[in-house]
């Protein structure tokens, strides 16, 4: 048996629900084989962040070659990259092995309103990464940030992506319609706009979603599926994860990423 794989790169998160973890859930639920390169290590549950402890460069771009001289990926998740050293050999390294179908995740403010990347080091990981990228996937904190754009409405929403294309020559897909009942988004590839409706499911258990979504994003890409239809499973599978149901821990709980696994 022959199975697609993607290589998730990001910080472990002890809890389960994001990060590392909620990555290889993903995408072993979307179908795929998961191979992970570690940034940071975290020590977080699911009421809060208590501290983390970052790999060395060095470190890290041993895990990168040795994942890449052995199981090519077909397609790469790239979620927190904390320090510039680190930024600088993820570039490095994805540049020399000619990475393909690379899928961003940048979370710069945890659930819990923990700030997980300083600003300045964000704008270095954006000028690093972002050209790289098939896709970015970013919350409208993020795509205010990125781009310059105050973002109240859906047109905000649409000139913000409109921005970050153009600055960072990648598509970008804009996390959030806008409204508190809206779970919309909004793709643009630097020449289409579309957006991908959905509504936002009544849960407070919701530590991973973001991460669960671009992993599967890159799931698709890795099987060979188009960014839209990639981006439209990717949604499908986000809803039942978020709908299913499950309470874990007193805080805010994951979502269920194995929901579709019977």
């Amino acid at each position: 048996m022959e199975l697609k794989t993607v290589l998730t790169i990001g910080g472990s998160d002890s809890s389960g629900g994001a990060g590392i973890q909620g990555d290889i859930k993903t995408l072993l639920a979307n179908g795929v084989y998961a191979t992970s390169v570690i940034t940071t290590l975290t020590a977080q549950n699911t009421t809060g962040f208590r501290a983390y402890m970052d790999v060395s460069p060095d470190f890290l771009g041993n895990q990168i070659d040795m994942v890449f001289e052995d199981i090519v990926p077909d397609a790469v998740k790239i979620g927190a990259v904390p320090t510039p050293d680190l930024i600088a050999t993820v570039a490095e390294r994805l540049k020399s092995f000619g990475a393909k179908n690379i899928v961003v995740d940048l979370a710069m403010v945890a659930n819990d309103g923990t700030k997980l990347i300083e600003p300045d080091t964000a704008n270095l990981y954006a000028e690093k990464i972002f050209p790289m990228a098939t896709i970015v996937t970013l919350g409208l904190k993020e795509l205010e940030f990125f781009s310059g754009v105050k973002i109240t409405n859906r047109q905000e929403i649409s000139d913000a992506t409109k921005k970050f294309a153009e600055k960072y020559s990648c598509a970008i897909l804009a996390k959030g319609g806008g409204d508190e009942n809206d779970a919309s988004e909004l793709l643009f590839d630097g020449t289409n706009a579309r957006w991908f409706r959905g509504k936002r499911v009544d849960t407070k258990n919701t530590h991973g979603a973001g991460t669960a979504l671009s992993a599967a994003i890159a799931a698709g890409l890795a099987k060979g599926s188009a960014l839209i239809q990639s981006i439209d499973e990717a949604k499908k599978y986000l809803t039942g994860a978020l709908s299913s149901g499950l309470v874990i821990g007193k805080g805010v709980g994951p979502v269920n990423h194995g929901w579709n696994i019977k």
